[in-house]
């Protein structure tokens, strides 16, 4: 195992950890992003430490995820193991979804279909103020249902915010339903080049590539870009993957331990 896949791993851990000590849900959400979360912030994007002013910015837009990025935040020495076990605690900066009061988190999310918007914000502030920085917005292929996510995209194209990196989680699901009975955008390539953007389509799980595709910030015309990553719900525990209901469920004990053994952490 390379260090790209150990740093995944060791988010998966701490998804299946963490849930499963506050007894909270929306794991299988979590784990459909490790990879893209661990290429973030393993080397995709340049966040040498929260307070580095020209750091890149990121954004979870669906940030009921927010384990995930907490998770990267710890192995990458921003949330210390005792804040890390309050998640979800009372009077925990820890929530569910991210709070920018955390250190770290540029950006609190939440209100699905909200995310976009605010890169766009940070994106053409960059520009303004001068800075090389990039903006990355992690955004689920649900939120392409809501019209304020295509505001942004149009919004972003006509001011040739290139600097923008746009990754949508195409995991194919959400929580009432699978994305394409709840509203089919595919083809979704179709959809985002026709608003301007450059597309590259890739294996959300493949963090060796994710990586290379984050650099993707000027391309022809000064275009932003959009990453779509193919997914799989519940990436890596077998009774988790493509299940609707793990996307609110808590484990018991033996699904932990289950969960453990699969994604290689017991034996």
């Amino acid at each position: 195992m390379d260090a790209a896949q150990s740093f995944s791993r060791e988010i998966r851990r701490i998804i299946l950890e963490q849930s499963h000590r506050a007894n909270v849900g929306h794991i299988g959400s979590a784990l459909s992003i490790a990879d893209i979360v661990a290429a973030a912030f393993d080397g995709g994007l340049n966040i040498p430490a929260p307070e580095a002013p020209d750091r890149d910015r990121f954004v979870l837009s669906k940030g009921h995820a927010a384990l995930a990025l907490y998770a990267a935040l710890h192995l990458r020495g921003s949330l210390p193991a005792a804040q890390l076990d309050t998640f979800c605690a009372d009077e925990s900066l820890l929530g569910v979804h991210p709070e920018h009061v955390l250190r770290g988190v540029d950006f609190s999310t939440g209100s699905l279909g909200h995310g976009l918007s605010i890169g766009t914000g940070a994106a053409l502030a960059a520009r303004l103020q001068g800075a090389h920085r990039r903006t990355c917005v992690l955004l689920s292929d649900a939120e392409c249902n809501e019209g304020s996510t295509w505001e942004a995209v149009m919004f972003a194209a006509h001011h040739k915010l290139s600097r923008l990196v746009a990754v949508v989680d195409l995991n194919g699901q959400q929580a009432l339903g699978y994305t394409q009975d709840v509203l089919d955008l595919s083809p979704m390539a179709d959809r985002w080049r026709a608003f301007g953007w450059q597309v590259v389509e890739i294996d959300g799980h493949d963090v060796a590539a994710l990586k290379a595709a984050l650099g993707l910030t000027n391309g022809p015309g000064n275009r932003p870009t959009v990453i779509l990553a193919n997914t799989t719900f519940g990436k890596g525990v077998s009774f988790m993957e493509r299940q609707i209901k793990w996307h609110y469920l808590p484990m018991n004990a033996e699904q932990f331990e289950q969960a453990m053994r699969e994604i290689g952490v017991r034996s």
